[in-house]
């Protein structure tokens, strides 16, 4: 059985939502995306504020919902 194939896209954190949920515009076509943080980043406890950037990763049956699965660093935070 083939696994499904997943995409993965940069976007801009726009909301804060409870239990880890953040509301995510893509930048190359400005569609808004729910995303979830994945166990990687919920274990070492990174911080995800609205105004990041990240990589979300979005399953081809639902492009409604995705996966942060990295937080790019800013240049003017020391963390």
């Amino acid at each position: 059985m083939k696994k499904e194939q997943k995409c993965i896209y940069e976007g801009l954190i726009t909301e804060s939502l409870p239990n880890g949920m953040f509301r995510v515009r893509r930048l190359d076509n400005e569609d808004l995306v729910l995303g979830y943080i994945s166990g990687k980043i919920r274990c070492r406890f990174i911080r995800i504020l609205p105004g990041d950037k990240v990589k979300i990763e979005i399953s081809s049956y639902d492009s409604t919902r995705g996966r942060i699965i990295y937080r790019f660093q800013n240049k003017d935070s020391k963390d």
